[in-house]
């Protein structure tokens, strides 16, 4: 059964993260189907014809189900609403994205969601979400996805992670989303775009 994703950037050919899709694949075989054989995304991406930038999604469960390819635009988001959901899991990139849906239909006339769990600021409807405090970004520590780009930015020491309560936002200056098709910096809504 095919019901977790991986989902790629490529542009100008190159394959972008390919390390950390790998982990997250095999991490999560190992996790659900008790695999230990690792798969390469390498030699089932066909990047070649790939210019412009291509949002290549890969279906697996015990094995790899199917790749497919679409050219990959930026949603614009301006504005955040805070949803609060304690009950929410979505700690493997899945298919079945419903509860992620129902969310985001109660954005009303925002752009998209910021998801509060137990009280904790966590991730958009589709990206990871960092905070800057004026020295540092800052990364929720307990995110519903420790997206690939995040663990990127956490390896190279761009990024740190810390519990955010919701009630500390007004401590922090400006945020960035990304994910593993919008890099960091692209998309850097007003820090007051944020409501409730």
């Amino acid at each position: 059964m095919c019901r977790f994703i991986e989902t790629i950037r490529i542009e100008e050919g190159r394959i972008y993260n390919l390390p950390y899709h790998n982990q997250r694949l095999n991490q999560t075989r190992k996790a659900v189907f008790g695999i230990h054989t690792e798969l390469d995304l390498s030699g089932i991406i066909d990047s070649e014809k790939c210019r412009e930038r291509t949002k290549c999604r890969v279906e697996y469960g015990e094995e790899i189900c199917k790749v497919e390819y679409f050219p990959y635009n930026i949603r614009p988001v301006h504005s955040l609403r805070l949803i609060c959901c304690d009950d929410i899991d979505y700690h493997y990139k899945n298919t079945n994205r419903e509860q992620l849906n129902d969310l985001f239909a109660k954005r009303g006339a925002y752009d998209d969601i910021l998801i509060v769990k137990n009280g904790l600021v966590t991730d958009t409807s589709i990206c990871n979400i960092a905070f800057w405090n004026g020295a540092r970004w800052v990364t929720p520590a307990q995110p519903l996805l420790p997206g690939t780009k995040r663990a990127s930015l956490l390896s190279a020491g761009m990024l740190v992670t810390k519990d955010i309560a919701i009630d500390t936002l007004g401590e922090y200056l400006s945020y960035r989303l990304f994910n593993a098709m919008i890099d960091f910096g692209e998309l850097e809504p007003n820090i007051n775009s944020i409501g409730r």
